[in-house]
């Protein structure tokens, strides 16, 4: 598998997160779009790039290695400054239909674990997304 630039596999980290129910809404793929356009670490990505990278992260989800590849690959490439960024990314595509499914909190486990992060700070990220993504009703 061809390693990603760390934008391209930030960008694989949330479209397999939104992939894993099989089901990716247009809710999800509009924050996708939204986490890009916005978030300093996507500073100096060509947002018109993203449908292309997307496909590409299906096409390397269609491979041998699957799930597991991507995620080998995009850890490879994703410094580890900015791993923390990945989870939070990763999650807020979860998060934005306020529903998570269990094969949404699956991949979610394989991203932490691929990422080796710590318990205490995924935890911390997955508070902060519910809290911002919470309603009054």
């Amino acid at each position: 598998m061809p390693t990603p630039t760390t934008h391209e596999a930030l960008i694989y980290l949330m479209v397999i997160t939104s992939a894993s129910d099989r089901d990716m809404t247009d809710v999800e793929l509009a924050r996708i779009g939204d986490v890009v356009r916005s978030w300093p670490a996507f500073e100096g990505f060509n947002d018109q790039k993203l449908i292309g990278v997307a496909q590409d992260c299906q096409k390397l989800l269609h491979e041998p290695e699957g799930l597991g590849g991507v995620l080998a690959i995009a850890a490879r490439a994703i410094p580890e400054r900015l791993r923390d960024t990945a989870y939070a990314a990763a999650l807020e595509v979860a998060a934005v239909d306020l529903e998570m499914r269990l094969e949404e909190v699956r991949v979610l486990q394989l991203l932490r674990q691929s990422l080796d992060l710590d318990a205490v700070v995924s935890h911390s990220i997955e508070r902060a997304a519910k809290a911002r993504h919470r309603t009054l009703t």
